[in-house]
């Protein structure tokens, strides 16, 4: 740890065990922390089921909505991995802001991602069929993963799409066979290959138009 992160958990920081939960969906809240060290994992429940939105490392924020609209967490937050966070209450997040323009706009930035992010989730969300709500979410994660031999690499579990997806184990492994079958995908020690993404949004569409008119 620098001796200004030093600095800053020495005014502010507190360590957190894996499991923690800081707080969840509804909750009051008037303060937002900050990752030093470890992980965070963002959740909500859709339909009965915990869905995953983001996990958060070291550097990253969350929970300053709170603060900016003084309304309910509108998630839930459970520490990963034993964690060292920032905690900011109001009070000291607006001295921040107004003394560091660097520290508004790397915000801004960040609401400004989270928000492309919920547009995805919510367009994701709305297909019902579990087929294309999984090819829908590769589709995505392929455009920011890394480039390997054969396509794609999207550094995730099946457990882990899941999450993202809202939808239980058996039926996304289900997807993931059918598109290694169909050479749409391949898997890998680190995760799942997707190979050509333009073949993965015509097999979207294909999936859309079925689900639209039915079987002919």
């Amino acid at each position: 740890m620098s001796e200004q992160n030093q600095t800053l958990f020495e005014r502010f920081g507190k360590s957190f065990t894996a499991g923690t939960v800081l707080f969840r969906e509804g909750d009051n809240g008037k303060e937002m922390y900050v990752v030093q060290s470890g992980k965070v994992r963002i959740s909500k429940v859709v339909r009965d089921v915990e869905k995953t939105l983001v996990e958060l490392g070291a550097g990253e924020f969350f929970g300053e909505m709170s603060i900016l609209n003084d309304k309910p967490r509108s998630a839930n937050a459970t520490v990963v991995d034993d964690s060292k966070l920032l905690v900011i209450d109001p009070k000291t997040f607006e001295a921040m802001v107004r003394g560091n323009a660097e520290i508004a706009i790397r915000i801004i930035k960040m609401l400004s991602k989270r928000l492309e992010e919920a547009d995805k989730q919510i367009e994701n969300l709305m297909l019902k069929d579990h087929n294309s709500r999984v090819v829908h979410f590769l589709g995505h994660a392929s455009k920011t993963a890394k480039q390997v031999p054969g396509g794609f690499l999207i550094n995730m579990t099946a457990a882990d799409i899941a999450a993202k997806v809202g939808l239980d184990l058996a039926k996304v492994d289900e997807v993931i066979q059918k598109l290694v079958r169909a050479k749409l995908a391949s898997n890998d020690p680190a995760g799942l290959v997707v190979g050509d993404a333009n073949k993965l949004r015509e097999f979207l569409e294909f999936l859309e138009m079925k689900e639209k008119f039915g079987d002919i």
